[in-house]
């Protein structure tokens, strides 16, 4: 059976607010580089951690969007109330039927049209921790930039923010200042970004990843662990690579880093009602693939916002980094470096959800 990841299930099926979201000790947060240390389920004490204030409004329009039997069709749906609860609630049987249901967007938005440009719709939501992610977003001419300073050069007196910022403001600039209507190459707006970012002498490092629709078709160059992926139909149809030199050591720009020429740049072709989901490696650390696929199909069977979208994807990161459930993160640890860790990561954590419409 699937596991609803735990927040978005309390905000849907809990007769409690969201903010008395019950979960486990806070681990101590590590970082890029950092030492692993073994842990167990057992060493955590229960106390309670509060979703972040930023969403707490995302929340509570969910809940209320959301009708109540489709809140007790979820609950069946993932094991918190038994099939018996339909029992004579011919709304909630239709609700647990669809639910059944491979998702399908309205058929109007699976009509083509190939000779029509598409364009992003953009939402986003940062949840902050060292406060040392970046991103900037251009919803015409439709790119999307994510960067995640480098968090050890704390350690080394240096602001671990630097670079990341003054490589999205450089990326930013540079698609301000472009002729309207010009498509943008994300591999050459980051490279241009990078060489005035290093040419100011600016310290530390960042991981990157930009992201362009021109026409019908996406395009992508990323150096490090921020990421993306492309959901249709409530799919996952793509989803970037990271690049790492070893465990929690990601490819990361700076003046001693990497270069962009090791970038992973590619592209296909989209449709329209496809989703992106574009984030720093606070949110893939932090949520399996199909824990973001379970939140973006329910999200479309909702017809939630792009922002909405966001707010809960990073939400759902935020408590499991907090928690003893297994992530992408402790499982990475237990697999290259023979720990018994469990849980999250705590880390700043950038999502930027775009409805890729006609």
């Amino acid at each position: 059976m699937e596991q609803m990841p735990i927040l978005l299930f309390r905000s849907l099926v809990s007769r409690s607010p969201p903010s008395s979201i019950s979960k486990s000790k806070p681990r101590s947060p590590i970082r890029k580089k950092a030492k692993i240390e073994n842990s167990s389920r057992g060493d955590r004490a229960t106390m309670e951690v509060l979703p972040p204030a930023e969403i707490l409004p995302t929340l509570a329009e969910m809940k209320a969007r959301t009708p109540k039997p489709m809140r007790i069709a979820y609950a069946i749906r993932y094991g918190r109330l038994p099939a018996s609860a339909a029992a004579g609630r011919e709304d909630v049987a239709r609700c647990v039927a669809a639910l059944a249901r491979t998702y399908e967007p309205d058929m109007d938005d699976l009509m083509e049209f190939p000779e029509v440009a598409l364009k992003l719709q953009p939402g986003s939501c940062y949840l902050r921790d060292h406060d040392e992610d970046a991103h900037f977003i251009r919803a015409d001419p439709g790119v999307i930039g994510v960067a995640d300073g480098v968090g050890s050069w704390r350690a080394k007196g240096v602001d671990a923010a630097a670079f990341s910022r003054a490589l999205m403001a450089n990326a930013r600039a540079q698609v301000d200042s472009a002729v309207p209507g010009t498509p943008v190459c994300p591999y050459k707006l980051l490279e241009r970004a990078y060489e005035q970012t290093v040419a100011a002498s600016t310290p530390g490092s960042s991981t990157a990843v930009i992201v362009s629709l021109s026409g019908r078709v996406l395009r992508w160059a990323y150096v490090g662990d921020s990421g993306f992926a492309l959901f249709r139909r409530g799919r996952m149809v793509h989803r970037s690579q990271p690049q790492q030199a070893s465990f929690n050591c990601p490819y990361q720009l700076g003046a001693w880093g990497n270069k962009v020429g090791e970038a992973a740049v590619g592209q296909i072709a989209v449709k329209d009602g496809d989703v992106l989901v574009v984030g720093s490696d606070g949110l893939f650390d932090n949520l399996f693939d199909s824990a973001i696929q379970q939140i973006v199909r329910m999200c479309g069977e909702l017809k939630f916002s792009p922002k909405m979208v966001a707010d809960i994807l990073a939400g759902n990161a935020y408590c499991n980094a907090r928690s003893n459930q297994d992530s992408p993160f402790s499982a990475a640890s237990r697999q290259q470096q023979g720990t018994s860790f469990t849980g999250g990561k705590q880390d700043d954590i950038t999502v930027v959800v775009a409805y890729i419409v006609s």
